[in-house]
């Protein structure tokens, strides 16, 4: 394996970054030229918000290809393109050899959510504490226990309980507020997301973790349960409120997290005519609210 190094201004990343990807690049990663110095740029803000702006003012775009030659072409034809002026070929290098499986492994480490209650990459060991696992390996689908807004409400789940109960997570991800729930003693566990992809994959940690549960897509949630969980982000929270507390029986508890603390007034607004949202956990910047029926 070789990658192509390259020095492109802001304009330029688009056309070049399409260009690599016709000439059969493996893959494209582009990052600010000037990280880690005075001229840094943050170019990605708060979730929900959009960036100040596209890109950065300059990009180092590497490249990689299967064989030396191949990136050597590469970098030769770009130069002789229009769109390429102002931007320049750094050099072509070689990539050692690596497990990038075991590599890829070794940046996961097991997720303490209580001193008992772990989440459990597959390929690790329990700690010795651990009396309640999740077994969980990072996928395609939000969720890992590794976020704080995960954390929190798996912590609600392991200090509430949810044993008997019945359980809706809507927004499922990777299934893991759904696997805990059932870890704690759910009756029954409903489990949606609108990405057909997370739908599949909370299935298949489910059984995985040896749990029952009901995956599907949003329009499976039918009725009212003990508990709603949804782990998403302030505004959707907000456009589903009356959909949410709607499922929330008489008695029940919902639980709402992917809110930042300058976002608690308005979901307190948001879900006012239906519950009254208060402040449950918080870490990092990010709160844990929930109401009572």
């Amino acid at each position: 394996m070789h990658e192509l190094v390259l020095l492109v201004p802001e304009e330029a990343v688009e056309p070049v970054s399409e260009a690599l990807d016709a000439l059969d690049a493996l893959s494209v990663s582009v990052e600010d030229a000037d990280a880690l110095t005075p001229a840094e740029q943050a170019l990605f803000g708060e979730p929900g918000m959009p960036p100040p702006k596209e890109g950065w003012l300059r990009s180092r775009i590497v490249a990689l290809f299967s064989a030396e030659d191949a990136a050597r072409e590469a970098g030769a034809l770009l130069l002789a393109q229009d769109f390429f002026d102002g931007c320049q070929v750094i050099g072509v290098r070689a990539v050692a050899e690596q497990d990038w499986v075991r590599l890829t492994q070794s940046q996961f480490d097991p997720v303490e959510i209580t001193p008992s209650f772990w989440i459990v990459p597959s390929w690790h060991e329990p700690p010795a504490a651990a009396q309640q696992v999740i077994r969980l390996d990072p996928g395609l689908a939000f969720g890992t226990g590794t976020h704080p807004t995960t954390r929190m409400c798996l912590r609600w789940i392991a200090t509430q309980g949810t044993q008997g109960q019945r359980v809706l997570d809507y927004g499922c991800g990777s299934g893991i507020l759904a696997i805990g729930a059932a870890k704690f003693g759910a009756a029954r566990i409903d489990a949606v997301d609108i990405d057909p992809a997370a739908v599949e994959t909370t299935r298949l940690n489910a059984e995985a973790n040896q749990v029952q549960l009901q995956a599907g897509l949003p329009e499976t949630a039918q009725g009212v349960y003990d508990v709603v969980l949804a782990n998403i982000l302030a505004t959707p929270l907000k456009v589903l409120a009356p959909l949410l507390c709607a499922h929330v029986r008489p008695g029940g508890a919902l639980v709402l997290a992917g809110i930042l603390e300058r976002q608690a007034e308005e979901l307190r607004e948001a879900y006012a005519p239906w519950l009254a949202l208060s402040v449950h956990d918080s870490e990092d910047g990010w709160i844990l609210m929930t109401a009572r029926r």
